[in-house]
């Protein structure tokens, strides 16, 4: 009796293990076979042909997207170049072979070392603007270079020529001979019509690698390069977060739609989180000077400033040990003549009050600097400046800065 029931359990557990198993075996057969799939697709391309299909680069652009990202970028990445600059230095020898001691010491029969050569290379980014040839850049990626390679996204290379830098702006100018060949180029936008909050989107190349996109937003503009820690420039940089490494100087700066609305700059190491880009506007008013190879005219009255308010000026007069007493207005306080300057010719002197310009009233450092960039050199400009509490006015001509 117990041998019959035995057989009987087995003989159901068997049953219901051959169920499972042709169950199992149904469903994997209803699944669609992946391979057969894809050879069915792509019936008729050799191996080699699949392999390009998935890496190459152009078929990227070529899938629909919703991203505005994927979009302002297929607009404008073409145009983005790669720069390879090369600067040959030359070492001198060391001062110490010219010891009389070492002369007197190992003779004069000792050969002496010619001084020694060495190649520094650098890289950074830029954009074509012009189908012709012509590039835009940073100053600081070309200045001074003796080799000048240009990379396009499709691979070609070109030699390029710098036919133009400025300093002052960090702007500059790289052209190349396209002997015929169509180049990309990228659409111009208008930064002055940029606004905090705005999408940002950084194409270059940072840190050697090529093609590189990153996004953020516009934080500020306006910001001058004074308060960014580079006072010799004259710049008010649009802010962002995206970001913005060392290589992508000179890259664009898009805005959602894919126009150009910066240049790139990397310009402070600690500057983490933070980008900074010269607007294309400042860009638009003097591509054609450097593209000439001519000087960017900067007119300057050769002081150096801070801006002064109520409330510094009472810290400053609590102060038993301040060298002066500042009258308690707004303003800009003249901190240091520069010698044979438009403003030491003037009788500017340091302490100095500077509250009106040609009957404007002028409020902070940056806005003076403004003042004189947009009046142009030559120009002659009417100073207001409080000294020893007693109102003075006195007349400068401004003059072209000496980089």
């Amino acid at each position: 009796m117990r041998l019959l029931k035995f057989c009987q359990i087995t003989t159901k557990i068997i049953f219901q293990f051959l169920a499972i198993v042709i169950a199992f075996s149904l469903m994997v057969a209803s699944l669609p076979t992946l391979p057969v799939a894809a050879s069915r697709l792509f019936d008729g391309l050799s191996n080699s042909q699949l392999v390009a299909l998935q890496i190459s680069p152009e078929n990227t652009n070529t899938k629909s997207s919703n991203s505005f990202v994927t979009k302002a970028v297929n607009r404008v990445g073409l145009a983005v170049v790669r720069l390879d600059t090369e600067r040959l230095v030359t070492r001198p020898i060391s001062p110490f072979f010219d010891d009389p001691f070492f002369e007197r010491f190992f003779g004069r029969d000792l050969p002496m070392q010619p001084p020694s050569k060495e190649v520094l290379k650098g890289q950074g980014s830029g954009f074509i603007i012009d189908s012709k040839g012509v590039i835009l850049t940073n100053a600081h990626v070309v200045n001074k270079a003796d080799k000048v390679t240009v990379t396009l996204n499709d691979g070609r290379q070109f030699i390029g020529e710098v036919k133009g830098t400025d300093e002052v702006t960090d702007l500059a100018v790289v052209e190349v001979k396209t002997k015929g060949e169509n180049l990309p180029v990228a659409d111009l936008g208008d930064s002055d019509s940029v606004q905090v909050g705005d999408w940002a989107i950084a194409v270059g190349n940072p840190l050697g690698f090529n093609n590189t996109v990153t996004l953020g937003i516009i934080s500020t503009l306006k910001r001058p390069s004074s308060a960014v820690g580079i006072p010799d420039k004259r710049l008010d940089f649009i802010q962002t977060d995206a970001a913005i490494n060392p290589g992508n100087s000179g890259g664009a700066l898009l805005n959602e739609t894919g126009e150009v609305i910066g240049i790139n700059t990397a310009i402070r190491a600690d500057a983490t989180g933070i980008g900074f880009a010269i607007p294309i506007n400042k860009a638009k008013e003097i591509k054609d000077v450097l593209v000439r190879g001519e000087q960017v005219p900067h007119p300057f009255v050769g002081i150096q400033m801070i801006t002064l308010t109520p409330e510094i000026a009472k810290q400053n007069n609590s102060d038993r040990y301040s060298d002066f007493t500042l009258p308690e207005e707004q303003g800009v306080l003249v901190t240091n003549v520069l010698p044979g300057t438009p403003a030491e010719k003037a009788g500017i002197r340091r302490g100095d009050v500077i509250v009106e310009i040609d009957n404007q009233s002028i409020v902070s450092a940056e806005e003076l600097q403004r003042k004189v960039e947009a009046v142009g050199v030559g120009y002659e400009l009417q100073f207001k400046i409080l000294r020893n509490g007693r109102e003075k006015r006195l007349f400068v001509v401004t003059r072209q800065m000496i980089s």
